[in-house]
């Protein structure tokens, strides 16, 4: 038996979504896990968005300031910083600029009319329930799905038509794929079993 757990960036990553898709098969059977599933579709849409931005080294992940602190450590051979990666909603905005763009055909995501409130929204929704202060909440159900869908909207374009990830295990390229295509057909389910409750 082995006695550590051997992850990276990657694998996080497509973890993340499969993890993602297990819970949103139970949604429709017990809303709670609604919390585990929008947990998961953040982590993974961040994964996608570390490793559009991960260049050779982690810089463009980690915050601004602690970067620009990275550097002059490397530059004066001294102790480097502690590493923290940036907020997901400065992530968001760095695959939507230019400095994503790794490679001459690279490409940087442009938004639709919604996706940055998706993006909002999800990092709303997350960090209420990951700091989940004494309070009786609800949240309404039927935009859920949508506001997921967008999301991965975003980690589809990175992981598979940026240009920027270049894909070196094939396998976890193909895991990821399954995984994404299998939660956003569980996520338009869903939509679907909302809508109709409604009418």
């Amino acid at each position: 038996m082995d006695n550590y757990l051997n992850t990276n960036h990657w694998v996080d990553a497509v973890a993340s979504l499969e993890t993602a898709q297990e819970f949103c098969s139970r949604v429709t059977l017990d809303e709670a896990y609604w919390k585990w599933a929008l947990i998961a579709v953040h982590s993974g849409v961040q994964g996608f968005m570390v490793l559009a931005l991960e260049h050779g080294n982690a810089l463009l992940a980690m915050k601004n300031d602690i970067a620009a602190r990275w550097l002059k450590a490397h530059n004066a051979g001294a102790p480097y910083p502690e590493e923290k990666m940036d907020f997901f909603l400065n992530l968001y905005e760095k695959v939507k600029s230019d400095a994503v763009c790794r490679y001459v055909e690279s490409k940087k995501f442009v938004p639709g009319p919604s996706h940055d409130y998706s993006m909002k929204k999800l990092n709303e929704l997350r960090n209420n329930f990951i700091h989940f202060l004494p309070k009786v909440w609800s949240v309404e159900l039927i935009g859920l799905p949508a506001v997921c869908l967008e999301c991965l909207e975003i980690a589809h374009f990175l992981g598979w038509e940026s240009g920027t990830i270049l894909w070196h295990d094939s396998d976890l390229y193909q895991r990821g794929q399954r995984a994404l295509a299998m939660l956003r057909a569980s996520l338009r389910e869903i939509k679907e079993v909302y809508t109709s409750d409604e009418n």
